[in-house]
């Protein structure tokens, strides 16, 4: 019904849980502005579901203080050794050293241990954390206004399904433990190396600031490439995905080249940026190597002069240029985890802004199922439009009594569809108001309401499974008898038990496999087998053969018994027999 949407009414284009308290994503224009938006608060609601981890979370932080701490203790040992040897011709130290050496082992070995189990629990959290993102991402699609999947590529959004959430999983599991550890690091060398020389330290310290102007330099011209690389992935995903969708058609029309030149063309730019991006990132590393060595110089002069003034010995010198590594390698790591920063930032912010999406307005407070309805449907001069601005229909008035078939005729894009839209809640009227049962349709429950229609499409739609489990998606519950017996009031029981596997066979996507008139004979069994009490045919014959459609309208009159039913037709013979017939023209009833 969505895609009928799209020919008759053409248009422009909360979340709960974990992030309740989310105040939402800026929006921006997708063509133009790929500037990441709130790095901090986006880092701070990923915070918020890893609040759910905070065990394990805290069983990493001990690992990670103890190795660090480990860590800590290798360079000390490393320059009491170097001591030891220089002043071995004083006396014998070989047990010492050997003492010395097995501790090393024992430390290197331990950091190991530890290292390895805080990585195999950060993956963990990082998997069950996507868990959890993936999940209230496909909750939140079953609850979005269908205008907003209308009018955004499908591979749009499955790109936030599966590439965004994947660079946020890895984010997390490379970033975290980098995070705690290098801070650890970083405080627990800098306390050493004090303690060692304050005037080793402050050599050391000398290229500290270029480190954060050289990061923060680079991040802000990988920042905006990253968001954007993202982006240009989510419209190669759409494209690819329309493109395979509608081979046929690009076949039938000649158009492989240009399905092949846009391709190229986002590919391109998705280069392009992604070029741009690494680039970026990879001048980070060998600068950082030049002002590492810049570092090292400095600490050896000024360890060489204050050695040979007897200021301090080489084996303090030996664990200072230790401490020093650990010092600066954390601030290197610090670079490459703020560009990995970046990048699952913009992931996570594309996946936080379909979360952040509006939902299907909430039922009243006084809703109340609606339970053994009549089909009594009155619309009073109801006005809707998908845009303010915009209106589709205007003071659209009719009353069909319960059990009645009302035919709705006109051109393509007059409004039929948006008033069956309106009457099964796929949308709500702007203006007026419809009644069910001589109620207000927005004093029911949504899903109430929804369940009381069948409804079959001209473009219908079938499930990966079986042909059995398609049948009975209208009622689960169903017996394999009652779907045998709705099989055979559709029609459709001839070509099923026909094929090798009968209602057990298979159906590719789309049902794909089957062709489009067998296709539609499933989803009228579909219909005939949820008992619905009111009736939407939208075009339902139109994809079959005339024999076929004959023992298909006999059908649907059978079932049309005593239920409320609209029909939307182009061809007479579809509404021979209806009680009423309203001619829509320019969204409005003009017969």
């Amino acid at each position: 019904m969505a895609e009928q949407n799209r020919r008759d009414n053409p248009r422009p284009g909360s979340y709960r849980g974990l992030l309740r308290t989310g105040k939402g994503l800026n929006r921006r224009n997708q063509e133009t502005d790929v500037k990441p938006q709130n790095f901090w608060q986006t880092l701070g609601r990923l915070g918020a579901y890893l609040r759910e981890e905070k065990r394990q979370l805290a069983v990493i932080f001990v690992l990670v203080l103890l190795e660090g701490a480990l860590a800590l203790a290798g360079p000390y040992l490393v320059g009491v050794a170097v001591d030891r040897v220089a002043d071995y011709g004083q006396g014998d130290y070989s047990g010492q050293l050997a003492e010395l050496l097995l501790g090393l082992l024992a430390v290197y070995l331990g950091s190991a241990v530890f290292a390895a189990g805080q990585g195999w629990l950060i993956v963990g959290v990082s998997q069950r954390l996507v868990t959890v993102l993936r999940r209230e991402l496909f909750i939140k699609l079953q609850k979005i206004p269908l205008v907003r999947l209308d009018t955004q590529g499908h591979g749009e959004v499955m790109s936030r399904f599966t590439n965004d959430i994947d660079i946020v999983s890895m984010t997390v599991s490379h970033s975290s433990s980098q995070l705690m550890g290098g801070s650890i690091a970083i405080a627990g060398s800098l306390v050493m190396m004090l303690g060692l020389s304050p005037l080793l330290t402050l050599a050391a310290l000398v290229t500290v600031p270029l480190l954060f102007l050289l990061t923060r330099g680079i991040a802000r011209q990988t920042g905006p490439l990253f968001k954007e690389q993202q982006e240009q992935l989510g419209r190669l995903n759409a494209h690819a995905e329309e493109t395979i969708t509608g081979i046929e058609v690009i076949k039938a029309y000649n158009h492989e080249a240009k399905a092949i030149d846009e391709f190229n063309r986002i590919n391109q730019r998705l280069c392009q940026v992604g070029l741009k991006a690494q680039i970026w990132s990879g001048f980070l590393m060998p600068i950082m190597n030049v002002i590492n060595n810049v570092g090292f110089a400095a600490i050896a002069i000024v360890g060489g002069v204050l050695a040979v003034r007897q200021g301090i010995t080489v084996g303090v010198i030996a664990s200072f240029l230790g401490y020093s590594r650990q010092f600066i390698r954390p601030l290197n790591d610090l670079g490459n985890t703020f560009n990995m920063l970046q990048s699952g930032v913009a992931g996570a912010e594309r996946v936080l802004e379909l979360l952040d999406s509006g939902e299907e307005p909430p039922d009243r407070p006084q809703a109340v199922a609606l339970k053994r309805p009549r089909g009594q449907v009155i619309f009073d001069k109801v006005s809707f439009g998908y845009r303010p601005d915009v209106p589709v229909l205007h003071n659209i008035s009719f009353t069909a009594e319960a059990g009645s078939s009302i035919a709705l005729i006109g051109p393509t894009g007059a409004g039929k569809t948006t008033i069956v839209n309106l009457l099964t809640r796929f949308y709500d009227a702007t203006g007026g108001a419809i009644y069910l049962d001589g109620r207000d349709i927005r004093d029911y429950t949504r899903d109430s309401v929804r369940s009381c229609f069948g409804i079959v499409l001209q473009d219908t739609y079938l499930f990966s499974g079986t042909i059995r489990d398609n049948i009975r998606y209208g009622r689960p519950e169903a017996s394999d008898e009652e779907v045998a017996a709705a099989a055979v009031k559709a029609n459709a029981a001839g070509f099923i038990e026909r094929l090798p596997q009968g209602y057990e066979t298979e159906l590719m996507e789309n049902g794909s496999n089957l062709s489009q008139g067998q296709r539609q004979l499933l989803a009228i069994a579909r219909v005939i087998i949820a008992e619905p009490s009111i009736l939407v045919l939208d075009e339902a014959t139109s994809s079959i053969d005339t024999r076929t459609e004959g023992h298909i309208q006999a059908a649907l009159r059978a079932i049309m018994q005593g239920r409320t039913t609209f029909i939307i037709a182009h061809r007479l013979n579809t509404i021979r027999d209806v009680d009423m017939v309203l001619e829509i023209q320019n969204g409005r009833i003009v017969k």
